[in-house]
């Protein structure tokens, strides 16, 4: 029996178990990947305390700092069911069963899928959802960025450096990420936007070779070897199922990190928190992990 469990290493998660640890709380951390989100980040300038640091270099940071600590780590292990009996809490995941007294939910959340012909028959074969993992494989090559908000905007001036060219596809009339960042992709010659324009199919025979695409009622094909998809995410919260949500799915908490289940905590990207940044996620992880220690000392178990 555990005093608390976390779901989830990225930001929220990793500094709960460490505010968790420092008040000596029995603690395991179950996650599929360490870093989560930040993990894809490449340019980071608004992290207080570095003026620049790449994703994945304040993640390593982050799991040096955990790991600093006596915390039990279950990772690529994916949770499949929380759920309250009694006084105590079951997690499942794909590999066994544990107990706590206390939940902290940071599990954040992944990325949307366009649903066309191609996309999962070109999964990893040229199309991705990660421009800090895979951008390097495409140096010198065309690519397609999905999306035209700041994670499509992020992933492009990452590809602007490596690629070829790089052809940002929108389905609505303007991009919508940071003015900064939209000086910077709008000012490359590396780029091109194409704005009111719907992918529709993508194509290739052993590895991706280009995308269909409508625009102006009319449909192209557009030669790209990479296709990064970029059009939004969606929170991983199926898993718990009594917990109340809103309408896309985000678990709905208080400014305690309290949901509608006693004992079940939430902290990041997985909430209704407005912004989702990783700073805030951070911080977010931390009143978690307050909030669970103060839920332990006032309740008998």
């Amino acid at each position: 029996m555990f005093d608390l469990i976390i779901i989830g290493a990225g930001p929220a998660g990793i500094t709960a178990g460490v505010y968790a640890a420092r008040k000596k709380m029995q603690l395991l951390v179950i996650s599929r990947d360490i870093g989560g989100q930040a993990a894809w980040s490449s340019d980071i300038e608004n992290y207080t305390g570095f003026q620049f640091i790449s994703g994945p270099d304040l993640v390593a940071k982050f799991e040096e700092h955990m790991r600093k600590y006596d915390i039990t780590l279950k990772d690529n292990e994916t949770v499949t069911e929380v759920k309250k009996v009694n006084n105590a809490i079951s997690v499942t995941t794909d590999k066994s069963l544990y107990e706590a007294r206390s939940v902290i939910i940071a599990s954040g959340k992944r990325t949307k899928e366009l649903r066309v012909p191609g996309e999962k028959e070109f999964k990893n074969k040229g199309l991705t959802h990660c421009a800090t993992c895979d951008g390097p494989l495409f140096a010198g090559k065309e690519v397609a960025v999905i999306g035209g908000g700041n994670s499509a905007l992020d992933a492009a001036l990452q590809l602007i450096k490596i690629a070829k060219h790089v052809y940002i596809i929108n389905i609505t009339g303007s991009l919508s990420g940071d003015a900064i960042m939209l000086q910077k992709v709008g000012g490359s010659e590396t780029a091109t936007i194409l704005n009111n324009t719907q992918v529709t199919a993508i194509l290739g025979d052993k590895f991706v070779s280009g995308i269909k695409v409508k625009r102006e009622g009319r449909e192209e094909t557009l030669s790209v070897e990479g296709v990064f998809v970029e059009i939004g995410l969606i929170p991983n919260s199926e898993f718990v199922k009594d917990i109340e949500k809103n309408q896309i799915g985000e678990i709905k908490i208080n400014c305690r990190n309290e949901t509608n289940i006693p004992g079940i905590f939430a902290a990041g990207d997985v909430t209704d928190v407005p912004e989702k940044q990783i700073i805030i996620a951070a911080g977010e992880g931390s009143k978690a992990a307050l909030s669970v220690f103060r839920y332990l000392a006032q309740h008998k178990f």
